[in-house]
């Protein structure tokens, strides 16, 4: 064989290889997303004032609970120097989510939100995340988003599948009308917060929220800096 095209075959196998290769550390399920989110393993949201670097921080670690929003009322009434909120979370209730980012928003100062570098921000934590007026994504943090559902779990329709077709009706039913509002509620959430829509029809909507039956592992998606930019997720460059 010519030795030229030995050469330009290697090369076009070593770019091939490369395009396949999920690069280390990352999900290979979920490429853009690392295998390892530091999302912090609290049960709940910790809320945590901290002065780091001069600066006052309220460190926000942990799942998304129902009575987040009244704590974070509270914690950033008693803390009026809070100019800061960094986040880390797996995500957790929805509408709790969306409550606490308008706790932020409507609080009577000027409050920045933060994903530290190596830190993840997925789910319900996004809606958290956008309730400051200023927004960074640090090159090496993770705003990882999925399609919101009212459940992850196939195992409820499933049951009701078995019970009977009036039970199945009414649960699919149940879990289509409730998701058709948090939907609404979602978009409603982004038009206040400045935050482009398309990022519920460009990339949330086309994201698995579970495994689908043809094998599509991917389930989770994370905005590289420049989406984060580019639909206002974020609002200053990290």
């Amino acid at each position: 064989m010519n030795s030229r095209i030995r050469v330009a075959l290697v090369i076009a196998s070593a770019f091939t290889l490369g395009a396949t290769e999920v690069a280390p550390g990352m999900d290979p399920e979920n490429p853009t997303c690392p295998s390892a989110p530091n999302w912090s393993s609290n049960a709940t949201m910790q809320l945590t004032p901290k002065v780091i670097n001069g600066t006052k921080v309220l460190l926000a670690e942990g799942a998304v609970d129902e009575a987040l929003p009244d704590r974070l009322r509270k914690t950033l009434a008693d803390n009026p120097d809070i100019t800061e909120i960094w986040l880390r979370s797996p995500g957790g209730v929805a509408r709790a989510g969306n409550e606490a980012g308008r706790v932020i928003r409507e609080a009577d100062m000027l409050i920045i939100t933060r994903i530290p570098a190596g830190w993840t921000c997925f789910s319900a934590c996004n809606f958290v995340f956008m309730g400051g007026r200023a927004r960074i994504v640090e090159p090496g943090a993770h705003f990882m988003v999925h399609m919101f559902t009212m459940t992850n779990d196939r195992n409820a329709i499933n049951y009701s599948i078995e019970m009977g077709t009036d039970s199945t009706v009414g649960l699919i039913g149940e879990v289509e009308q409730q998701s058709a509002l948090l939907a609404t509620e979602d978009n409603d959430f982004l038009i206040r917060m400045g935050v482009s829509r398309k990022l519920l029809s460009e990339v949330m909507y086309r994201t698995n929220a579970v495994k689908t039956d043809d094998g599509d592992g991917a389930t989770r998606r994370c905005l590289t800096n420049e989406e984060a930019l580019r639909y206002n997720v974020a609002n200053v460059d990290g």
